[in-house]
């Protein structure tokens, strides 16, 4: 009883969920979702080749080197990266000397405690530091950017769809708002205190143009000339490199790993010719043609007086 019970619940429940699909099928087709202006002006992130990309990919360090120098004199006023230490600048070839430099000059001060008094203080970075954040808490930050919180870069190409390639097309994607897109959606108008930029989510974005214009970082000689979309693609692959340092690495041992498993292959495969593919298969007899159990079966035959 309880088993027909639970049957004919579930065929209920089943012919409810049916009922309910089908009505919301026969609403969506009669009355079809109205369009956005983010699904018909959001725009996909631009192509940007990196040396890094790529399973035998490596980082161009010189490019790496430009990138954290428009982070250290652009980004860095609004933009934390507490997962990366100075010290770590040593794998792109900094000196030691150089890293003690960038460390001590650094624009914001680490925060500390005053030894003789208690009292909150703040001190010079040093190679065993993180890069100090800019602003004290998230309160600080969001009173100081329009109530928007600029988010941490160390994880950002792994955290957004895209990647490095999100990042570029969102610096340089910058632009006035179409006049087709307010014609169309009157109440999409970017609000004041927002950009708009087709490559952000919902189109218009807190955070004003970074890179306003060509030469606004100086690059060494002998490097590319500062251009805004080459300032961009340099910050990009530094957030690569920060997002994942030991890339090169992960593409070497797989590399290894990749040949030691194709040697091993080999090596099965020719020790298998070699000494099991010419021996012969012997099946055993088994069920009733196993003799034992047939003549198990022949005196059981005839003490029952059954003769075969």
């Amino acid at each position: 009883m309880v088993r027909i019970i639970g049957i004919l619940v579930g065929i209920v429940f089943a012919l409810v969920a049916l009922i309910s699909f089908g009505v919301n099928l026969v609403g969506n087709l009669q009355s079809p979702a109205e369009p956005t202006a983010e699904e018909e002006f959001h725009r996909h992130p631009k192509d940007l080749p990196l040396a890094s990309d790529g399973p035998f990919g490596k980082f161009d360090r010189q490019q790496v080197q430009r990138g954290f120098q428009v982070y250290k004199e652009v980004c860095a006023a609004c933009h934390s990266m507490h997962l990366v230490a100075f010290r770590d600048l040593h794998a792109l070839g900094y000196s030691e000397a150089e890293v003690k430099a960038i460390a001590s000059q650094w624009a914001t001060e680490v925060p500390s405690v005053n030894p003789e008094t208690g009292e909150p203080a703040s001190r010079k970075a040093t190679p065993a530091d993180y890069f100090p954040a800019p602003y004290a808490n998230e309160t600080a930050a969001r009173a100081a950017n329009n109530n928007a919180l600029p988010p941490d870069l160390s994880l950002m190409t792994k955290a957004r769809h895209g990647g490095a390639a999100y990042v570029y097309s969102l610096l340089t994607g910058y632009q006035n708002q179409p006049a087709e897109l307010v014609k169309k959606f009157p109440g999409a108008k970017t609000p004041a205190g927002l950009h708009y930029n087709p490559y952000f989510a919902n189109l218009n974005i807190a955070m004003p143009p970074p890179l306003v214009s060509d030469g606004q970082v100086t690059y060494a000689e002998g490097n590319p000339k500062p251009t805004v979309k080459q300032m961009a693609a340099d910050v990009s692959a530094f957030l690569v490199w920060t997002a994942e340092p030991k890339l090169e690495n992960r593409h070497r041992y797989g590399l290894t790993v990749l040949l030691f498993l194709l040697v091993a292959t080999v090596l099965g495969y020719m020790s298998y010719q070699n000494i099991w593919a010419e021996a012969k298969r012997k099946v055993a007899p088994v069920g009733p043609l196993d003799p034992v159990n047939k003549a198990k079966r022949t005196r059981a035959s005839k003490k029952a007086g059954v003769t075969e």
